[in-house]
């Protein structure tokens, strides 16, 4: 009998350990994702605000969002857009006003690499490709300041896909 008992204490306690560590990763989980939930939030609503100001200051329309490479998920085009003729490739940074870094600077070489792989793989899906093609980058800079409520947004035009080496 003693041989039964002493098992049912080592698995109540085994339960109660497992139960409270459970609610820490439970707790940990949720911690993580809320914070998530915040930066996605704000990148969304900076490539919204893009768009719009795209549409508004040069006339683009919208062609496609977040488009995904079917072969690799984790190339991603912000923004397709048409300029007339020409397909434009948005990058879309959304940053806080005082960060360190610019979104514009943020596009460094492995981004540029990226964004190459995924462009060729968006070319090579149409049925007719367009004559020319650019790649832009947009900056929205949102305010530290809970003062000013209007984010910043910087449209840099033809941005070098290559390095000049």
């Amino acid at each position: 009998m003693e041989d039964y008992s002493q098992a049912s204490v080592r698995s109540d306690k085994w339960k109660q350990r497992e139960t409270s560590e459970l609610r820490m990763l439970r707790s940990l989980l949720f911690r993580w994702l809320s914070q998530r939930r915040g930066t996605e939030t704000r990148g969304e609503a900076g490539e919204r605000l893009a768009e719009a100001y795209l549409r508004r200051e040069s006339g683009f329309k919208p062609v496609a969002r977040n488009w995904r490479n079917p072969r690799d998920r984790r190339e991603e085009i912000d923004l397709v857009m048409k300029d007339g003729e020409v397909l434009v490739f948005v990058e879309v940074k959304t940053r806080s006003s005082d960060a360190l870094v610019p979104g514009y600077y943020a596009v460094d070489e492995r981004k540029k690499k990226i964004m190459r792989r995924a462009i060729v793989a968006y070319l090579r899906g149409l049925s007719t490709p367009p004559r020319t093609h650019r790649f832009d980058v947009v900056q929205v800079s949102w305010p530290s300041d809970e003062s000013q409520n209007t984010p910043e947004v910087l449209h840099f035009s033809n941005v070098a896909l290559k390095s000049r080496r």
